[in-house]
């Protein structure tokens, strides 16, 4: 299941991608600090889903040709 789909993607404008993309970017920053300090994951795969969304979003700003956050 995504986190969102491409539909979706394709209706929101750059700003929102960029405000998705660090809300992303901090969950993923947030479970990987978890495993690092010896707990761990809550939901494993959240975190593959986490990172494939990111990079939908990136190859989605890189198609239109604009500058990321």
């Amino acid at each position: 299941m995504a986190i969102i789909k491409k539909k979706q993607l394709n209706e929101m404008n750059n700003v929102d991608l960029a405000t998705r993309l660090s809300e992303l970017r901090l969950e993923l920053a947030k479970e990987k600090s978890q495993i690092a300090i010896g707990g761990s994951a809550s939901n494993p795969g959240r975190i593959k889903e986490v990172k494939k969304t990111i990079a939908r979003i990136l190859t989605k700003v890189n198609r239109r040709g604009e500058k990321t956050v």
